[in-house]
């Protein structure tokens, strides 16, 4: 909560004001689960299990915070009709998994009829994906078979797609305006005070505890990681922003570099501390 909440303010607290850059709010609360996780990989079995965990399980609620902020801030007027259809849909998939029925083929076709439901109900359809997941048993056989696909296919064509890696029409004011500055300062230092200050706050209150074999030096620099919004960040940003041009420029800028600051910074505290042991 603290990794979104943070950084949010941050960035509304520099575009106070601006209405229209204000609709990208959302933009710097999100953590790319793949590349903070590739980071951290990069120091293998120096990373505590428990560590791994804690970035895993903080992305994974990132990422479904992000399709909820989706879902309620970004989806249009919504439809009786399909959402209806959509619910019926929802009950038809848990009382097959409710039943034991383990036809894959059965829960895809529904799944994309899901997918259509929402479309047309209003709501994002991205929140199909979660709650087709949820509903799919032994889903781990589908994830390996998807696994090779997502990887080299998927992931990089949805990065390069939300990033377009075009600045066309960058100006100085668009790399000091608020747009770039609200995500910039939002993923660098909104993620690392949010994770970090939360966790501190909840460990020193023994509502929590430090992750197993973890220092307060390694939990820093994964909480450093968190600001690695790429992908995620890039796609609430254009979402957010559709149709202001004139912001998508600050977007892609903003997230580049802020990510870019947050996996340099993180992998460098790391690096530190593990060639200190």
């Amino acid at each position: 909560i603290g990794g979104m909440f943070v950084p949010a303010l941050i960035y509304i607290a520099i575009n106070y004001g601006n209405t229209i850059a204000l609709q990208g709010w959302s933009t710097p609360v999100a953590t790319d689960i793949a590349f903070a996780l590739g980071v951290l990989s990069l120091f293998g079995r120096r990373v505590p299990v428990a560590l791994k965990l804690f970035l895993l399980a903080l992305a994974i609620f990132d990422d479904i915070g992000a399709i909820l902020i989706i879902t309620f801030f970004y989806s249009n007027g919504l439809s009786l009709f399909w959402s209806v259809i959509a619910m019926l849909i929802l009950v038809t998939l848990f009382l097959l998994n409710r039943f034991g029925i383990r036809c894959l083929a059965f829960y895809l076709l529904l799944g994309a009829l899901l997918w259509i439901s929402l479309l047309l109900a209003g709501v994002h359809p991205t929140l199909s994906g979660v709650l087709l997941a949820l509903l799919i048993p032994n889903a781990h056989r589908l994830e390996s078979a998807l696994h090779p696909w997502v990887v080299y296919l998927i992931m990089p064509l949805f990065a390069l797609i939300n990033a377009g890696f075009s600045f066309y029409g960058l100006t100085w004011d668009t790399v000091t305006g608020g747009v770039t500055l609200g995500i910039v300062l939002g993923l660098f230092f909104g993620k690392q005070l949010g994770v970090f200050g939360f966790s501190y706050l909840l460990i020193k209150l023994k509502a929590a505890k430090l992750p197993a074999s973890t220092s307060w030096f390694e939990l820093y620099g994964v909480a450093l990681l968190c600001g690695i919004g790429f992908t995620m960040s890039l796609f609430l940003g254009t979402l957010s922003l559709a149709g202001e041009t004139s912001c998508l420029s600050g977007v892609r800028l903003g997230v580049m570099v802020g990510s870019i600051l947050s996996g340099l910074s993180g992998a460098a505290v790391l690096w530190f501390f593990f060639a200190r042991k």
